[in-house]
């Protein structure tokens, strides 16, 4: 039996336990960058690895590496009896979940069984984030949970992900419009993708619109706005290289948001209890008006962003109405 899983830490605490057979960590960030429905195309793969190396500090050597050496081990999964593929209910996940699916979607899966086991919740684990909070031994209690996968769900799965690898907006919404019972936790997922993209009140996606209104509330810390604003947003599955990615983007001139005094570790990846460095974040005049709705930020910062398929400029002529959940034409 083969376990895909979503990261080191449910992989390695599955190898510590009883579960049987091997496991195949899924080492992917979807939800950041640039997404194709070819995505082990040469000139795809380079474009990724650039844009990873260049925003997240992934060196794009170690990335491809990466995915060669992954997709070598998926390639040879019909010598498992069964596939069980382990995930949760965030974006992070269900990118990576509608991504193996389309995959498997168009292979012949001989006499290998699929199984997916995905979750919400999990008893007496409140909040529930994720598969990586539990121990060792309530992921034992997991095993044997999962449930076998059909032809709706390879279906869905590969209309999910042609739909997040497409440059039309149009088809990105059209994942909210449709009937996505089969995988219960996309559609929640799916909407807070949209909803990174700028508002028509300010230009503001949902990560830098929550990231503003804690620091005006008095949250100083990059590490603790990172907390925060991880809680407030946990349907992303938002991990720290992205969200200090989002920050420095916030805090750069022109048009920065926030103004960072003092350096932190936050921004290194250093343990900051080692090193004892301790910064503070602070609006700037811009992020102050930005957030009272008097200013588009995406159109005066000349926003350049990749989600998926999609590329989100500042001129674009719509934003997306997160409470109504749809597209706002602009002037």
């Amino acid at each position: 039996m083969l376990h895909i899983v979503n990261g080191d830490h449910v992989g390695d605490k599955l190898k510590q336990g009883n579960v049987q057979g091997d496991v195949l960590v899924w080492r992917e960030i979807y939800p950041v960058g640039p997404a194709f429905e070819n995505m082990d195309g040469k000139n795809e793969r380079l474009f990724r690895a650039a844009y990873l190396e260049r925003t997240l500090g992934i060196p794009a050597s170690e990335y491809i590496k990466s995915c060669e050496s992954q997709e070598r081990c998926l390639r040879d999964f019909r010598k498992y009896d069964e596939v069980v593929l382990w995930f949760e209910h965030d974006l992070f996940d269900q990118t990576m979940l509608s991504f193996l699916l389309s995959w498997f979607a168009k292979q012949p899966l001989g006499s290998t069984k699929l199984n997916l086991l995905c979750i919400g919740e999990y008893p007496g684990v409140t909040p529930f984030r994720g598969l990586g909070q539990l121990t060792t031994e309530q992921l034992e209690t997991l095993s044997g949970t999962w449930r076998r996968i059909g032809k709706e769900e390879l279906r869905l799965g590969g209309e999910i992900w042609e739909a997040y690898a497409s440059p039309d907006i149009e088809k990105h919404i059209g994942i909210l419009r449709s009937d996505t019972s089969a995988l219960p936790f996309a559609n929640a997922a799916f909407a807070m993708h949209l909803a990174r993209l700028p508002s028509p009140v300010n230009g503001l996606g949902i990560v830098e619109q929550t990231a503003l209104e804690l620091v005006a509330n008095g949250t100083q810390s990059p590490s603790a706005l990172f907390k925060e604003a991880g809680e407030r947003l946990h349907e992303l599955g938002m991990g720290d290289l992205e969200f200090r990615y989002r920050l420095r983007t916030m805090a750069e001139p022109p048009h920065a948001l926030l103004e960072v005094e003092g350096p932190d570790s936050f921004f290194d990846g250093s343990d900051k209890r080692s090193s004892g460095r301790n910064g503070r974040v602070s609006l700037t005049k811009m992020g102050q008006e930005v957030l009272a709705g008097e200013r588009d930020w995406a159109r005066e910062k000349g926003l350049e962003e990749r989600y998926g398929g999609l590329f989100v400029r500042g001129d674009m002529g719509w934003r997306w109405d997160r409470a109504e959940k749809r597209l706002v034409e602009r002037e």
